[in-house]
């Protein structure tokens, strides 16, 4: 059995990956972590002028996330410097997000089973850090807080959203 850290990331990648299969995308993980990606999502096909736009996620999970009163941002500190730079800043090729899974403390909750269907708990949420600058000289041992909007519930639509929005600035630029 995984120990507690590595369930509760594993469950965070499953999580979105879920949501890739359902909003019909390709989803592939690089042989090494050595770049800041954990998954890329691609559109297969040309669909409308660009072929197979991409995206890029950092995915971290998260069980002790709360909002207080009249905030409308979850405070994530799970980052440090290192990892907050190989997904800040706008000069990459592939767009990068920050996928942020809230989990339940327990993972015995990960998952609800009804006669509907099988509930996953609880919500992701998206940051994108292009307009971020990257820190000129990160320290792995520094923490560096993310902001990420309560209102970015990484959804299929979302997901979906986040991928053509490549070949909108595909489009623009050509």
């Amino acid at each position: 059995m995984l120990d507690a850290r590595n369930h509760q990331g594993k469950f965070g990648e499953d999580y979105v990956r879920a949501l890739a299969s359902a909003a019909g995308l390709l989803v592939y993980q690089h042989d090494l972590d050595q770049d800041g990606v954990d998954l890329g999502f691609r559109l297969p096909g040309r669909s409308t002028g660009v072929a197979s736009p991409c995206i890029e996620a950092q995915i971290k999970s998260w069980s002790r996330g709360e909002i207080k009163h009249g905030v409308s941002e979850w405070y994530f500190n799970g980052l440090n410097e290192a990892q907050f730079n190989r997904i800040a800043g706008d000069d990459f090729t592939v767009p990068r997000f920050l996928f942020l899974v809230r989990v339940p403390p327990d993972n015995v909750d990960y998952v609800e089973f009804t006669t509907e269907g099988m509930l996953l708990r609880h919500l992701a949420y998206y940051c994108s850090l292009r307009l971020e600058s990257p820190i000129a000289h990160p320290d792995k041992k520094r923490k560096r807080p993310v902001r990420v909007p309560v209102a970015n519930v990484l959804t299929t639509r979302s997901l979906l959203n986040l991928v053509r929005s490549v070949e909108l600035v595909a489009r623009s630029t050509a």
